[in-house]
Parts: structure tokens; sequence; C-alpha cells
């Protein structure tokens, strides 16, 4: 008989917990996915907490993309890299350091736009003046205008053909239009600064290699001759300097 009991148990516990747990989690409370709060006139319908957070914790994964594609970062980046195939330097500085400095520079450039989304949407959110759906869209209008100013016309218009719809005005172009064109303006924009960059090395890469080729030293790289002259240029006109105030400069700071 013990024995047949002891056989019996696993069923018999099993049996019970199907029996006793959906009861008890039927007694459990639900998490609300919205609430509703009075409101001037009608109820206003706002997500729960719970809710907001997940939203909030899925938001972060797009901040990196955010970060490259809604503000100065892919500009800067872009010289950088330019920059540093001009003077025929590998690796100095290394990626880290000029991820770190276009970071920087990109906070700088972006400071006002940042402190008014921050004025316009968060403030007002955390003391509960508009909820976290407004609080969204009245922080993206600061970045919205910014980037409209930054965008061409011409790329804004090929994206509004592509996507084949009608604005009365450039405001009224949807974000998931004016996204890509302000990319592709910024692109643009990067590479014509960044050919402006390489003229001057490049005449001194000609120059050298006209030289050494005169002197009959054709078996000897232009390139390893050049280098310290195109560093003692950079450093003789402050290149760093004067990079990073073009680079503010040509977004009106």
């Amino acid at each position: 008989m013990n024995a047949l009991l002891k056989n019996l148990w696993p069923g018999i516990a099993g049996a019970m917990l199907m029996l006793v747990v959906p009861g008890a989690l039927a007694d459990l409370p639900g998490i609300p996915a919205f609430t509703v709060t009075p409101g001037e006139g009608e109820n206003v319908e706002e997500y729960s907490v719970t809710l907001q957070i997940l939203a909030l914790m899925t938001a972060l994964t797009f901040l990196p993309a955010m970060l490259m594609m809604m503000t100065s970062f892919t500009r800067i980046i872009v010289v950088f890299a330019i920059l540093r195939q001009a003077l025929g330097l590998q690796s100095t500085p290394s990626n880290q350091i000029l991820l770190g400095l276009t970071l920087f520079l990109t906070i700088f450039i972006m400071k006002p736009v940042l402190e008014e989304a921050n004025r316009v949407g968060l403030q007002p959110y955390l003391q509960e003046e508009v909820t976290s759906l407004e609080a969204v869209e009245l922080a993206s209008q600061p970045f919205r205008d910014f980037m409209l100013a930054q965008t061409r016309e011409d790329d804004l218009g090929l994206f509004v053909r592509m996507a084949d719809e009608q604005y009365d005005r450039p405001e009224d172009v949807s974000f998931w239009v004016l996204l890509p064109a302000f990319v592709t303006s910024e692109l643009k924009t990067a590479f014509q600064i960044g050919f402006i960059l390489f003229i001057p090395f490049l005449i001194i890469d000609m120059v050298v290699a006209s030289v050494l080729m005169a002197m009959g030293m054709m078996m000897l790289s232009p390139i390893i001759i050049s280098l310290p002259f195109k560093i003692m240029l950079f450093v003789l006109v402050d290149g760093w300097a004067l990079i990073m105030g073009t680079l503010a400069a040509s977004y009106g700071i």
C-alpha cells in the first residue's frame, strides 16, 4: 500500500495543482493597460505605468540609431574618417577616440535642441501637465525643426516623390519621409567638407611623388616621405580647432 501511494503521489499532487493554481491566479489582480483620469469635459485615457516603462525600455534599444540618424553625429564622424584617410594614418587617432570626440561635439551642437525638448516635452510630463504620448510629440518637435533646417530641398523633394505623397508645406512632411532626406543631406555635406580637406594633403602627396621621381628614388614610397609634412601642415594651421569650428559653423553655431 505504501508503495502504491508513493507511486500515485506525483499524479495526485499534479491534479491538486491543476485545480488550485487556476483559482489562485484568477484571484490575482490583472495589470491594467490603461488608466482613465477625469479631464476637462471628458475622461483622459493614459497608458499605465507598467506599459510606459516597457515602452521606455524598448525605446532605449533605438537610442544608438536615433543618435546617429537624428543628430549631427553622421556628418561629424564621416568628416573625421575622411580626415584620417587624407592624413594617411590608418589607426591614429583610434576609432574609440574619434567616436568619443564625435559624441561630445554632437552634444555641444545639439545642446539647444536638447534643452528645448526638455523644456517643452520632458518637464511638462514630469509635472503631470501632459500625457506620455503628448510629451513624446512635443519633445520630437525641436528635433524635427533641426532636421528640417539641415535638409536640402532637392533631397526632401526626392523622398516626397518616392513616397508618392503631397504636402502643402515642408513643415507638414511626414517624419518617416524627413528622416532619410536628412541623412542623405548630412552625407552629402560631409563628403563636400571631406573633399575640401583632401585637397591640401593631395597636393603634398603629388609634390613629394614628383620630387622622388625626379631624383630617381622610385623604389621609396612617397607616403612615408609625405606623412611628416602632412602632419606638420595640419599642426601649423591648428587643424583640429579649424575642423571643429567648421563643423560647428555648418550648423549655425
